[in-house]
């Protein structure tokens, strides 16, 4: 058995940190509907299907081909992407941790509307709408780059944001029902996931 080098041990860590994190999320953020106006027509339980259902296919698929991105760039053979994919994940997690954080008890895994809550404008929210969902993105496109297998990379991205555009299509409707001209006009001077760009 091939001994693991640093790189891949911090890839592994901060990917069972990912995968802890989103665990404990749901467990701990999830909103009951005696406790807030709970408005997720379906989003969560699907996500979270798409998302684990495409990191598994990918895997497999990953596993049972061979490595094709940048073999014939001359840059040995595509290893420089596993360093490139353990700093990616970090960054995906920061942005998504920072976002759960900022929003404190107003974030909830499922789409609510907490009788408290307000339109956050502040800190990375001043760059995106949905940092959180930023982030995992950035996780995806990470876990990707770490398989190292262009398929396979279509496979962990384009289903889960297709779910996400989904969710956020439903989050925005139950933002907008709840906070009128506010949200309405913080959706005017930002964007949903990517800054300056959608």
């Amino acid at each position: 058995m091939e001994q693991m080098t640093p790189v891949q041990t911090v890839y592994w860590v901060l990917y069972g940190l990912w995968i802890l994190s989103e665990v404990f999320i749901v467990l701990k953020t999830r909103t009951s509907r005696s406790k807030g106006n709970v408005q997720d027509r379906g989003s969560m339980a699907l996500l979270w299907v798409v998302i684990f259902s495409s990191i598994g296919v990918a895997n497999w698929f990953a596993a049972t081909r061979p490595h094709n991105m940048f073999q014939s760039s001359g840059l040995d053979g595509g290893q420089w992407l596993l360093p490139l994919s353990a700093l990616v994940l970090a960054i995906g997690l920061a942005i998504r941790w920072t976002a759960i954080v900022t929003l404190g008890k107003a974030f909830s895994v499922n789409v609510a509307i907490h009788h408290d809550q307000k339109v956050l404008r502040t800190g990375i929210f001043r760059f995106v709408r949905h940092p959180s969902y930023t982030g995992l993105m950035i996780v995806f496109l990470a876990i990707g780059l770490h398989l190292r297998n262009w398929t396979a990379l279509a496979f962990v991205i384009l289903p889960p944001l297709a779910a996400l555009l989904y969710r956020i299509h439903v989050e925005e409707a139950a933002l907008n029902g709840a906070f009128g001209a506010d949200y309405a006009d913080y959706s005017r001077s930002t964007k949903r996931l990517i800054p300056f760009v959608y």
